[in-house]
């Protein structure tokens, strides 16, 4: 871990327009994720985890407030330019492993390779290195259809790190697993933090993944707390 900072979050708030009135999920966060940190992020269903990951990931915006990554305005990103560092520098891992059925597991794992616009055969021996980190070197050419859970969630990780990107945001990634299946899928994800040096944060309800990472928060009121301490304005 360096002491770079990867995010800044300076007063950042957002809010959903409902029916009768304005839902407010996160009210005004100030805090700092650095190059290398893990981080999970704990609260109830409808806290404003995913609501947080979203924002991280460039997916969504803040209603106010700024969310700076290596020194950029997320919110000020164009469209395109948002796609492009979404498939440079951030990875994502979901509870659904979001993998295509009618492909086999390395042709999965190369999509964000070819994406990027580079060459089959620069893809997948990226796709190939890649599930050798997760331990799926042997299920290269099957159908993802015949992989179990897990197998299924650790090629996403993988497709998820195929371009090394800064950081890795998983959201629920143990979530349809079950307990031992799940603990590994954690250790993968922690030994990716600690041997590629890429920033980890995870939105969990799982406390046993949780203890996996080195920092651990939770979102309560749309207020984040660690350690007594409350990071917002």
């Amino acid at each position: 871990m360096t002491d770079a900072p990867l995010y800044e979050l300076t007063k950042v708030r957002k809010a959903y327009q409902g029916p009768a009135e304005e839902i407010v999920v996160l009210k005004g966060l100030d805090f700092t994720i650095r190059a290398g940190d893990s981080m999970a992020i704990l609260g109830a269903s409808g806290s404003g985890k995913s609501s947080l990951l979203h924002l991280l990931g460039a997916l969504d915006r803040p209603s106010s407030g700024t969310i700076r990554f290596r020194g950029r305005d997320l919110g000020g990103l164009a469209p395109h330019e948002a796609a492009r560092l979404r498939n440079r520098e951030i990875g994502f891992v979901f509870q659904f492993h979001h993998l295509l059925p009618e492909f086999s597991t390395v042709e999965n794992v190369a999509m964000p390779a070819l994406i990027a616009g580079e060459s089959k055969r620069e893809a997948f021996e990226k796709a190939r290195a890649s599930l050798s980190l997760v331990g799926l070197d042997e299920r290269a050419e099957h159908r993802v259809t015949t992989l179990s859970g897990g197998e299924r969630q650790r090629a996403a990780i993988a497709r998820a790190v195929l371009l090394r990107p800064a950081v890795l945001l998983a959201d629920e990634p143990t979530g349809n697993l079950d307990e031992s299946t799940g603990a590994r899928v954690g250790e993968v994800l922690a030994r990716l933090n600690a041997e590629l040096g890429m920033t980890l944060v995870v939105v969990t309800h799982n406390h046993n993944l949780a203890a996996l990472m080195g920092r651990r928060l939770e979102l309560q009121g749309g207020e984040l707390y660690a350690r007594n301490e409350t990071f917002r304005s």
